[in-house]
C-alpha cells in the first residue's frame, strides 16, 4: 500500500515537473507580453497592449511576418501534393529499390538544417537562381515533404483497397474512385499535414537563413532583433507564435474527433454498411 502510494506520488511529481518545464516559460513570456514594463521582465507594472501595437507598426516585423506566411503557404502547396503522391507509391506498390527510395525520402529528417541549407544554396547558385522567397520555399519543401509523407502514409495504410475495387465494379474509373473514396478518407491526414508543414516552415531558421537572401522571415527578424537587445515586442511576437500553434493543433484535433465520430456511425459514411435492413420499396402503380 505504501509502495503504491509512493509510486503514485513520484509519478505525479515527475509529470508535474515535466509539464512545468514545458509550459511555465511559455506562460511567463505570454504574461510579460501584456506587462507595461518597458523591460521584458518583472515586476508587473500594469496591463497594456502597447507592444502588440508596436509590432503592427514595425515595417520590418510585419514584412517578416508576411514573408513567413508566404513561404509557409508555398511549402504547403508543394509538399502536401508531393507527399500524397509519394505515399500512394510507397504504400500501394512493390518494386525493386523500394526500401532504398523510402530511406532516401526520409533522409532529410536526420540531415542537419545547416548542412541542408548550405547544400541547397550551392545547388541554386550553380543553377544561377537568385536567393529569395522562391528558393526558401523549395529548400524548406525538400525536408518538410518527409514529415508530411509520414503522416499521410500512416493514414493510407489503414485504408481498405477493397472499397476502391467496389467503386470500380460499380462503374467508377480508378481516378474517380480515388477522388471520391480514398482522398476523403485521407482528409484528416491531409489537413494535419498542411498544419504541420505550415508550422515547420513558419518556425524554420537554419535552412531559411541561407536561402532567403536579402529578405527575412519572422524567426530571422526576431534573431536580428534579439542581437540588439531584448524588447517586449519579442514577447508579443511569441504570443502570436503560441496562438498560431495552439490554433492549428486544435483544428487538427477537432478534425480527428470528427473522424472518430463518423467512424462510429457507418450508416452515415457508407449507406450500404448500415446494420439495419433496408426498407421494402413500395410497389409501383400499374
Amino acid at each position: 500500500m505504501r509502495a503504491a502510494l509512493l509510486t503514485r506520488l513520484v509519478y505525479v511529481l515527475y509529470i508535474g515537473t515535466f509539464l512545468s518545464f514545458l509550459y511555465v516559460p511559455l506562460m511567463v513570456v505570454a504574461l510579460l507580453a501584456f506587462n507595461a514594463n518597458p523591460s521584458p521582465a518583472f515586476p508587473w507594472k500594469g496591463f497594456t497592449l502597447t507592444w502588440f501595437s508596436q509590432v503592427l507598426h514595425d515595417p520590418l516585423m510585419m514584412g517578416a511576418i508576411g514573408n513567413s506566411i508566404l513561404v509557409g503557404l508555398g511549402v504547403v502547396v508543394i509538399s502536401v501534393p508531393v507527399a500524397v503522391a509519394a505515399a500512394f507509391l510507397l504504400v500501394r506498390y512493390d518494386f525493386a529499390g523500394k526500401g532504398l527510395l523510402y530511406a532516401l525520402v526520409l533522409s532529410p529528417l536526420i540531415t542537419p538544417g545547416v548542412i541542408l541549407g548550405v547544400s541547397m544554396l550551392i545547388f541554386f547558385s550553380d543553377l544561377g537562381l537568385p536567393t529569395g522567397v522562391g528558393t526558401a520555399v523549395l529548400g524548406q519543401s525538400s525536408f518538410i515533404i518527409s514529415f508530411v509523407l509520414l503522416i499521410i502514409s500512416a493514414r493510407l495504410q489503414k485504408f481498405d483497397p477493397a472499397l476502391e475495387e467496389a467503386a470500380q465494379d460499380l462503374g467508377a474509373t480508378p481516378l474517380r474512385a480515388v477522388w471520391r473514396i480514398t482522398l476523403p478518407f485521407l482528409r484528416p491526414a491531409i489537413v494535419a499535414g498542411c498544419a504541420v508543414a505550415f508550422l515547420l516552415s513558419f518556425d524554420n531558421f537554419n535552412t531559411t537563413l541561407f536561402l532567403i537572401g536579402n529578405s527575412a522571415t519572422l524567426p530571422i527578424q526576431v534573431y536580428s532583433a534579439v542581437r540588439l537587445g531584448l524588447s517586449p515586442k519579442i514577447n508579443a511576437i511569441s504570443v502570436v507564435f503560441i496562438t498560431l500553434s495552439v490554433g492549428l493543433g486544435l483544428l487538427v484535433e477537432v478534425l480527428r474527433r470528427e473522424e472518430q465520430w463518423e467512424a462510429g456511425r457507418p450508416e452515415e459514411v457508407l449507406p450500404w454498411a448500415s446494420s439495419e435492413p433496408a426498407a421494402p420499396r413500395a410497389p409501383e402503380a400499374p
